[in-house]
Parts: structure tokens; C-alpha cells; sequence
């Protein structure tokens, strides 16, 4: 029996990159999964077909992180769907990378909504279903121990609050015996932030490992921490980083 065999997962922003793993890697240790998704319609579909075509049941729900009404209405389809929920993954981001002087209050608000806010509304939706043995993972960052240039200060604020966030969530439900923690992701391959972009080599000879990571890598990680492997694992981080922080 595969090790999340009779498990439910919710995984935001699943229709592509890290997130696209994670659903995918989920569904393959035995998860049922659902996936949030924004504007790539067609990716979720694909995504959802793989799921699919693997032997596991899926469920793509259009849902905008920035909205709070539509979070918690995420959480309450799956449910409605499955009859449960396990696992909540809160990887959806956003990353707006500009000069300090030239951030409006609108882009401020929008990344501190999808980043922090609804990494928030998420879990506490999901507390209101989840049993002894869940587990709420969110895909945070090394930005905010390492800012690599200018132009990053808003999307470390708000990856550095997703600390203080798991600590306390970590705090909130142990006496439920609900699992909370962040894994911690370096350089990874995606198209927010690709192995082959500008500055990319610069930043491959920071790492101990000398290359970047894949999508894969993380979402190892995260079914490895939903699974029994995490078990005593909680208000804590867990960083794949091919030793950028090290």
C-alpha cells in the first residue's frame, strides 16, 4: 500500500510548476487530490488528466488566492467531494520584483493577499475539517535569510512572515495532533524563476550542489512530511536548497 493510500489533499496553485509536482506526486504515493488554479485552464485540465490517467481521483477548482471567499470555498468543495481533508499544501505565490521606490500600495496589497493572507484563510478553513495526523505544508523560501539583490525586499517580508505564521499554527493545533510546517525551497527550476535566466549562473555557484533544483525535488519533500516520515515533524522548516543557505 502506497503511504498516502485513504488520503485526501488540497494543493493551491496546482496547475503548474512546484505546485503541478506536488499534485502529481500526492496522487502517485496514493492521495486523492484537489488543486486550485487561477488562469491556466488548460495546464489544470492536463494536470487533472495525469491524475487521472494514473489511477487517482482529482478535482480542479478555479480559485483566485487573493479572494478569501474563494479559499475557503476550495476547502469546502474538496470536502464535500472527498468527505475529508489530510493534507492542505499552500503553495500558491505570486512574486513581484521591482525597486523599492517604484512599489504601490496595490502591488503591496495583492502579494501580501496571495502570499500571507490566504495562507492563512486556507488553514484555518481546513482546521475547521482536519483530525489527528493532518498536515499543513507551506511552500516558503530562502529569500528572506538571503536576499540575493535589489528589487526583492516586498517578497521577502512576505515569505518571512510565513515563519511566524507556521510557529503559530504549529502551536494552535499540536494539541490536536495536526502537523504544521514549511519546506523551505532555494533555487528551483520554474518559470518564475528558470535555470537558464538571466543571472541564473551567478546564482547556481552560490549553491553547494552547483545547479538548481526541479519542481520534483520539492514535492519529494512535501509527500515525504505529508506521509509518516513527518510524524513528529511540526513549527519548524524544512529546507531544499542544494545548500544555498549552507
Amino acid at each position: 500500500m502506497k503511504q498516502l493510500t485513504g488520503k485526501v489533499a488540497l494543493v493551491t496553485g496546482g496547475s503548474r510548476g512546484i505546485g503541478a509536482a506536488i499534485a502529481r506526486r500526492l496522487a502517485h504515493d496514493g492521495a486523492t487530490v484537489a488543486f486550485t488554479y487561477v488562469n491556466a485552464t488548460e495546464n489544470a485540465r492536463t494536470v487533472a488528466k495525469e491524475i487521472e490517467a494514473a489511477g487517482s481521483q482529482v478535482l480542479a477548482i478555479q480559485a483566485d488566492s487573493a479572494d478569501p471567499p474563494a479559499v475557503i470555498a476550495a476547502v469546502e468543495d474538496t470536502v464535500a467531494k472527498f468527505g475529508r481533508i489530510d493534507i492542505l499544501v499552500n503553495n500558491a505565490g505570486i512574486m513581484i520584483a521591482a525597486p523599492l521606490e517604484e512599489l504601490t500600495a496595490k502591488q503591496t496589497d495583492h502579494m501580501w493577499a496571495v502570499n500571507v493572507r490566504a495562507v492563512f484563510v486556507a488553514s484555518q478553513a481546513v482546521a475547521r475539517h482536519m483530525s489527528a495526523g493532518g498536515r499543513i505544508i507551506t511552500i516558503g523560501s530562502t529569500m528572506p535569510g538571503r536576499v540575493f539583490g535589489p528589487g526583492f525586499t516586498l517578497y521577502a517580508m512576505c515569505k518571512a512572515a510565513l515563519t511566524g505564521l507556521t510557529n503559530g499554527l504549529a502551536r494552535d493545533l499540536g494539541p490536536r495532533g495536526i502537523n504544521v510546517v514549511m519546506v523551505t525551497a532555494g533555487l528551483i527550476d520554474t518559470d518564475m524563476n528558470p535555470a537558464d535566466g538571466p543571472g541564473a549562473d551567478s546564482l547556481t555557484s552560490l549553491t553547494a550542489l552547483g545547479r538548481y533544483g526541479t519542481p520534483g525535488d520539492v514535492a519529494q519533500a512535501v509527500s515525504f512530511l505529508a506521509g509518516d516520515g513527518g510524524s513528529y515533524v511540526t513549527g519548524t522548516a524544512f529546507t531544499v536548497d542544494g545548500g544555498l543557505t549552507s
